[in-house]
Order: C-alpha cells, then sequence, then structure tokens
C-alpha cells in the first residue's frame, strides 16, 4: 500500500468517525458528553489535516459522505459508548496501515494518531488490547 493510498483510508475511517460521533454525541449520557465533545473535536482535526496531506500527495481528498452505516444501533448511552470504541478501534487500525507505508513526518503523525485512537479506545471501552491497531486483523 502507498503512502498516499493509506492516507486516503485513514481519511475515509475520520470522516466516518466525525459522523459516528455525531451520533455518540447524540445518546451519550451527560458524564461522559465532554470525554465525547474532545473525541469529535480531535476527529475533526487529524480529518482536515488529512485532508492536506492527501493534497501534498498530489491527489484530491475525498468528501465525507452524506451518511454511514453504523455497527449496530445506538439507542442508548451504553450503546454510544461502545461505538465509540468501535470507531476508535477502526480509525487506529488504518492508522497503523499509515505508520507502515509512510516515512518521516507522514510516519510520526500516523504513529500519534494510532497512539491517540488506541489511548481513547481503553478509555471508552475500559480495557486494552495487546497491539492496537491490528486486533481487527487477526
Amino acid at each position: 500500500m502507498s503512502a498516499l493510498d493509506a492516507a486516503r483510508a485513514a481519511l475515509a475511517a475520520e470522516h466516518a468517525a466525525v459522523y459516528g460521533y455525531g451520533v455518540v454525541g447524540g445518546r451519550i449520557g451527560t458524564e461522559r458528553r465532554a470525554e465525547a465533545t474532545a473525541a469529535y473535536e480531535a476527529h475533526r482535526a487529524r480529518r482536515d489535516a488529512l485532508r492536506r496531506t492527501v493534497r501534498d500527495l498530489g491527489a484530491a481528498p475525498a468528501a465525507a459522505a452524506a451518511a454511514y452505516e453504523l455497527p449496530f444501533r445506538v439507542t442508548d448511552p451504553a450503546a454510544a459508548v461502545r461505538l465509540a470504541a468501535v470507531l476508535e478501534d477502526r480509525v487506529a487500525g488504518v492508522y497503523s496501515d499509515l505508520v507502515r507505508a509512510a516515512e518521516g513526518p507522514l510516519r510520526r503523525e500516523a504513529a500519534a494518531a494510532l497512539r491517540e485512537a488506541a489511548v481513547r479506545a481503553v478509555r471508552w471501552r475500559g480495557s486494552d488490547v495487546t497491539f492496537p491497531g491490528l486486533a481487527e486483523r487477526v
């Protein structure tokens, strides 16, 4: 996978995460609303940075879809927490691909994004995984 392909995949995942956190924010309990808002803002910032990265790599960044299919119905705060953990796991997976494909500053940024997603996933899930970003590939 090229760095451009990996950056495009990361951008797509960030678009989906921003959408997903909109759903999370609508269902999350008040005690975790600030955490959801912070994650939403972090994903928006990463998405915007990836738009610039894709442009810098010589391609046009893809726009977000109007809607994204969720892995399950989110009808209450518990489901919102589960969705947030899934979103972070998915984002970590694409950033692990970008770490492998990139070099230099882009690789460092991808590693930082992977780490941030893994930490957020642990906070949402309440437990960790051995290899963040690779769990869904096992």
